[in-house]
């Protein structure tokens, strides 16, 4: 299903960039708050649930069309009733592919997973602004885990295996863009870098754990609570730095020895699907 670059630099997968007024990042803020947003559910398989967007930019100009495609965006009449907003993204001056605003609730991932794979091969990146943020909610990649904190525009590059959470709440809210790669984009990311204080390196689980926490999902499972087995093994993402696709492995493993070999199978599948491997 593509090609993906292999795990680099962290700073080559998520970096901070330019930094914003304080007033400015207040005023947009007040907007993803008020505005009467049409959040929408999407990519299910993708997230334990929990996870709402609403476009501000796309290619129909409707806010409640959600799914990611190539496009020449153009504003939604949620952007219409996001005045400060709207000047942020004019004075940015960047090729907008789509630009949404991302809302994660307590206790809500988004599993490990890659995106743009589906997409033409255009040099493309994503930029966030933390409006709406708590320490609880970070994001993990390259075995490391970042908090995304506020007052600076984020350079993302989701091609990467990644996951994000917010486990206590309040609720994580993102300006997300998708942009094409010009001039605008490059004189706007860089010099880019990442303060320490926001990056975390994730410890190494050793087999014993992982057979242990594989024990206790079964123990679960045989209570009837699959589902919580289920996402008991995919969180160790949040808590460890795994090889790729560990926890979708295990999730496999899972139903195997419940002798379940559809459910396995399923599993197997969305690994693949989820981390755009080569079928």
């Amino acid at each position: 299903m593509g090609d993906h670059p292999p795990t680099g630099a962290l700073s080559d997968q998520i970096a901070q960039l330019v930094r914003l007024e304080p007033a400015r990042v207040e005023r947009l803020r007040h907007e993803a708050l008020t505005a009467p947003a049409p959040w929408k559910a999407e990519y299910g398989n993708y997230q334990s649930g929990g996870w709402w967007t609403a476009s501000l930019m796309n290619a129909s100009g409707k806010a409640a069309d959600v799914t990611i495609t190539d496009c020449t965006a153009k504003p939604t009449a949620l952007l219409e009733q996001m005045p400060a907003t709207a000047e942020l993204l004019a004075e940015l001056g960047l090729s907008y592919m789509w630009v949404r605003l991302a809302r994660l609730e307590a206790n809500a991932f988004l599993w490990e997973h890659r995106d743009y794979d589906e997409l033409t091969h255009a040099e493309r990146h994503r930029l966030h602004i933390p409006l709406h943020t708590n320490s609880s909610a970070f994001l993990v990649t390259g075995g490391t885990k970042v908090h995304m904190s506020g007052g600076r525009i984020w350079r993302l590059t989701p091609t990467f295996a990644h996951g994000v959470c917010n486990l206590l709440g309040p609720d994580r809210i993102h300006l997300i863009a998708d942009v094409y790669a010009d001039d605008a984009y490059r004189n706007l990311a860089g010099p880019a870098g990442l303060e320490t204080p926001d990056a975390e390196v994730l410890p190494e689980a050793s087999q014993t754990v992982l057979a242990d926490r594989l024990a206790a999902a079964r123990r679960l499972a045989d209570l009837g609570y699959i589902e919580a087995a289920e996402r008991l093994l995919l969180r160790l993402f949040y808590s460890f730095a795994l090889p790729e696709g560990t926890t979708y492995d295990l999730v496999a493993e899972l139903h195997t020895c419940l002798g379940d070999t559809e459910s396995s199978t399923r599993w197997a599948q969305a690994k693949t699907k989820l981390l755009a491997l080569t079928a």
